[in-house]
């Protein structure tokens, strides 16, 4: 044996594979590399542990796990009204599909009401919109409000010094309100939490007088922890029939603050279809639709192309409102 005769031979090896790849029979391999998704995949929800959206989310993201074939872990990032982890999200993660977030309604005020790094368009890839919530305004048991009225009045008479608690300034918690004394020409003291875990445990020990918030509150409520003053749906919801809409007592407030997911932008329609088609698959659910049906949270769905139209549209009658207001970055 020469040799030069291993080297004719990884020659010919060489050969041989560079003719497999030309005539396709690697592409299999290959293929089977780039599939998505291959791990797991992280979604951001903006808010502490314990809160109606962290409950809400986890539920949804363990149906879709099952879709998907691969575990959608839940990364808590709470910080500037629920805007800290989609904005972070949007300026250093990868667009792979691999890290999605949830998007409130923050998104589309914060940037009017101060510069942000980020532009709620053109900086996240819209994939799915999902739910939305039901609001509403709890006082401690045993406070001297027993209702929403009893609140107003007292800052009436005392202005600026009725204070309450929201999840952030410039989330719907804190607008409903700021539009409620708008229209009833009252001042109150906003004090803003980063969620509702931290906003409660302040109520019940009477750090705060009030909170506005969705629906976390519901178990302190149910048991007797907490009072119900009002609501801020269309219609009054069928786990507390007895207590009053905004609308009901005059006022002309009315949300639900639709939410949804999104990922960076630049994302592939492709994986943004897998994602897409996975999470619906698990929003149609019936343990889902029992999640929704604790939280008195209604279906909201979009596509992904109605979903962006639908921000293009409300990111601009959202600076109506903050103007409104007098909440407008100066």
């Amino acid at each position: 044996m020469t040799p030069s005769h291993p080297r004719r031979l990884l020659s010919q090896a060489a050969l041989t594979a560079a003719a497999l790849a030309i005539t396709g029979l690697a592409a299999p391999a290959a293929l089977a590399q780039a599939a998505y998704p291959s791990r797991a995949i992280t979604l951001i929800v903006p808010w502490p542990p314990g809160g109606s959206t962290d409950r809400h989310l986890r539920a949804l993201a363990e149906i879709a796990a099952k879709h998907l074939g691969q575990n959608v872990i839940i990364q808590n990032t709470p910080g500037g009204g629920g805007t800290t982890g989609p904005g972070n999200m949007a300026l250093g993660a990868k667009p792979d599909g691999y890290t999605i977030a949830q998007f409130p309604m923050g998104m589309l005020r914060i940037p009017h009401m101060q510069k942000t790094q980020w532009n709620p368009l053109t900086d996240f890839s819209y994939i799915i919109g999902v739910t939305g919530y039901t609001f509403g305004f709890v006082v401690r048991s045993d406070s001297p409000y027993k209702t929403f009225t009893d609140y107003v009045e007292a800052a009436r008479k005392q202005p600026g010094k009725i204070d309450f608690g929201s999840t952030g300034t410039g989330t719907s918690p804190h607008l409903l309100i700021e539009e409620v004394a708008h229209a009833a020409k009252v001042e109150f003291n906003h004090i803003p939490f980063k969620g509702n875990a931290d906003q409660m445990q302040a109520l019940l020990g009477g750090h705060v007088l009030a909170a506005s918030d969705a629906t976390g509150w519901d178990k302190f409520v149910d048991s007797g922890q907490m009072r119900l003053l009002v609501t801020f749906g269309d219609q009054r919801t069928k786990r507390w029939p007895n207590v009053p809409t905004a609308k009901d007592l005059g006022y002309g407030v009315v949300s639900n603050s639709p939410y949804g997911l999104v990922g960076p932008k630049g994302m592939d329609p492709a994986i943004m279809k897998t994602l897409h088609d996975a999470f619906k698959k698990a929003m149609d659910d019936p343990r889902h639709m029992e999640v929704l049906d604790q939280l008195n949270q209604p279906v909201w769905y979009k596509n992904s192309a109605d979903y962006a139209a639908w921000a293009r549209d409300t990111l601009a009658k959202e600076r109506v409102l903050i103007e409104r207001l007098g909440l407008a970055a100066k």
